[in-house]
Formats: C-alpha cells, sequence, structure tokens
C-alpha cells in the first residue's frame, strides 16, 4: 500500500476536505479530518500535514502537492557535490500526474557546462512560475539548442496499465524509458543525471524491477531539482511545453476547451462531455481512476433528471 504525505496550507487542506467531504470517516487522534474511498485513506492532520494511503495515494496526492522531503531520504540536495549547478547534466522531470485531462509526460533534457548561460539566458526557471505562453515560447527557443527525448503515455495506455500498477511505477518506467533515448543521443556520457523525485530512489528502482536497461549511473535524486540544476527546469518546461499542446489536440476533439488541473470546473467539463459523448470517450481523455470521474457522474444524472 502506497503512502504519501503532503504539507499544505490552510488553503489546500480545505481543498481536500472539500473534494473528499460526501466520502468523510471518525478522524483519528491529533487530526481534523478523514475520509476513505475505494483507492485511498486520507488524514488532515492538526498540524497540517496530509496523509494519502492506499493504491491510490500518489495520483490523489499528487492534485495537492508535492511530498513531504524525509530526512533520511536517499539523495537530497544536501548531498549532491560540490558544484553540481554547473556540471554538465541529464535532467528528468515528469508533467500531468494531477490532471484528470490529458496524458503522463516526461522529458530527459540535456545542458552541458558551456550552455547554461545561454539556457538560463532564454528564461528557462521553475515552470511552475512560468506562464503558458511563456512555456511554449521557451520551449520552441530550447528545442533549437538542446538535446533532450520525451516519452507521452496517452490516457487509453495509462488507464489499461493502471489497473495492474501504480501511478508511481508508469512514471518511473517513463522516465527511464527517456533517460535511455536520450543517451543513446549523446557523444559523451553526462557527468550526472538529475531526476525531480517523485519516489524514494529504492522505491523508483524497485518499479523498474524486469527493466533489461535501467539507468543507474551517477544518478541522484532531490525534490525541487528545478532549482539545483537547470537541465532539470529545462526538462520541465519542454514536458510542460507537450502537455499543452496535448491538450489543444483534446480540446480540438472535445469541441470545447478543455481545463488543466483536477478541480470543480474539471468535474464541470467531464460531466458535459459524458452527456455528449458518453463513458467510453470519456475515458479516452482522461485519468478514469481519478475520483473526478465519479463527481461527473453524478454531475451529469442530476442534469439529466426531468
Amino acid at each position: 500500500m502506497g503512502t504519501v504525505v503532503l504539507k499544505l496550507t490552510k488553503e489546500k487542506q480545505e481543498a481536500v476536505i472539500s473534494d473528499f467531504g460526501g466520502q468523510h470517516s471518525p478522524p483519528p487522534p491529533y487530526a481534523r479530518f478523514a475520509a476513505r474511498t475505494s483507492g485511498c485513506i486520507l488524514t488532515v492532520y492538526n498540524s497540517g500535514k496530509v496523509m494519502f494511503q492506499g493504491q491510490e495515494a500518489e495520483s490523489i496526492a499528487a492534485r495537492y502537492g508535492s511530498p513531504v522531503a524525509k530526512k533520511a531520504s536517499s539523495t537530497t540536495s544536501a548531498s549532491l557535490p560540490e558544484g553540481f549547478s554547473n556540471w554538465s547534466v541529464v535532467g528528468s522531470d515528469e508533467v500531468g500526474k494531477g490532471d484528470f485531462f490529458g496524458p503522463l509526460v516526461v522529458v530527459a533534457a540535456y545542458v552541458e557546462h558551456e550552455k547554461i548561460d545561454l539556457v538560463r539566458e532564454l528564461g528557462v526557471r521553475d515552470s511552475k512560475n512560468v506562464s503558458d505562453p511563456e512555456i511554449r515560447k521557451i520551449a520552441r527557443d530550447l528545442h533549437a539548442v538542446i538535446p533532450y527525448e520525451y516519452r507521452i503515455l496517452h490516457n487509453p495506455d495509462y488507464n489499461r496499465m493502471q489497473r495492474t500498477m501504480t501511478q508511481g511505477k508508469m512514471t518511473a518506467l517513463l522516465h527511464n524509458a527517456a533517460l535511455n533515448g536520450l543517451l543513446e543521443k549523446l557523444t559523451f556520457p553526462p557527468q550526472a543525471i538529475l531526476i525531480d523525485q517523485f519516489a524514494e530512489k529504492t522505491v523508483y528502482y524497485k518499479h523498474l524491477s524486469g527493466e533489461a536497461k535501467q539507468v543507474t549511473d551517477n544518478v541522484y535524486f532531490s525534490t525541487k531539482a528545478e532549482g539545483l540544476h537547470v537541465a532539470v527546469a529545462a526538462a520541465s518546461i519542454l514536458a510542460r511545453a507537450i502537455f499543452l499542446k496535448e491538450m489543444d489536440q483534446l480540446s480540438q476533439q472535445a469541441g470545447t476547451e478543455i481545463p488543466k488541473g483536477a478541480g470543480a470546473k474539471v468535474d464541470q467539463v467531464a460531466a458535459s462531455l459524458l452527456l455528449r459523448y458518453g463513458p467510453t470517450r470519456l475515458q479516452d481523455w482522461t485519468k478514469f481512476h481519478f475520483a473526478n470521474t465519479k463527481k461527473a457522474l453524478t454531475l451529469a444524472e442530476k442534469r439529466n433528471r426531468p
């Protein structure tokens, strides 16, 4: 059973409580809220920490934030070698884990030492602080400047794989595939690889068990890795740009603008699409195991009532 712990602001705590208020259960000591779904047990503690436990813990937690870094983490920013930010590094990051609509996208990008200043000058920084129009512009510039490789897990394949594996394992497989693809392109190996940490190192490689080609040499993991090397920030921006393009295509197919994220607006649009196209088509466009599916079905039923 997966477990994810987040330290959330009061606003995000209230969002969790609002989203799962209909599935609440008696909270344990030192907690103010608890809920139980078919795939996850949620607990909001008085300290502000929120624990997600169960098969869908990773995917549900991803809607609200990044996991709390553990002091005993296998590799954190504190253990990166001195001068790491100026090394020639491959950075790897993913987008789309917490979005109901759209695919899961992973990009591995290589920024050699000589191009670090140029990449920064293009405006590369943490993609969460960059607007979508700027994301698209920076990504076009990066396309001409640095080598990168990407993998996209579209919704039909995501939903098929989700029946037998966690979102964390799917994400690990995509990272490994993108890294393998990029390393095959490079003339010289990078000094290091930095993966924006979504799972502990031991868990990551457990997900890869059985894979013939596992990238293991000089691999580091850290949360908030976009701020530790520009290669991860570049990978994040490229992944976001690819995700935005995929969302544009979904909007064209659906005949309406598809919202990002997993909030109330997403539920409303999903309900409209359910009524227009039915559940089979919606499944082609979404991560169907998210709680949004049930909410959309409820909304659609209410709209259908005479």
